[in-house]
């Protein structure tokens, strides 16, 4: 099991931006694939992004693809999602998530961060 941590949640105008990290312990992180999502109020959880261990290959929902960009840092142990070109829509709390085995979901989740996108 790994804990995660998110932070760089906040409040910010259409159009800004933001960097949410994702921090996680243990020595297995480099070996997992990491997830992003989102729960908006009154809505179910959705995907957001993935990226495999390495970091060498990512995939967005179309919601937000051209947008944001996951990316990660194994020396760090941290998994980050840029954030752009926000929108209204985008208000919800964000999860990062680690995937232990590639095709069998996601197994560690954090506690989320909020992001607050104002028109």
């Amino acid at each position: 099991q790994v804990q995660l941590v998110e932070s760089g949640g906040g409040l910010v105008q259409a159009g800004g931006s933001l960097r949410l990290s994702c921090a996680a312990s243990g020595r297995t992180f480099s070996t997992y694939a990491m997830g992003w999502f989102r729960q908006a109020p009154g809505k179910e959880r959705e995907f957001v992004a993935t990226i495999n261990w390495s970091g060498g290959s990512t995939y967005y929902a179309d919601s937000v693809k051209g947008r944001f960009t996951i990316s990660r840092d194994n020396a760090k142990n941290t998994v980050y999602l840029q954030m752009n070109n926000l929108k209204p829509e985008d208000t919800a709390v964000y999860y990062c998530a680690a995937a232990h085995h590639v095709g069998k979901g996601y197994d560690d989740w954090g506690q989320g961060t909020q992001v607050t996108v104002s028109s």
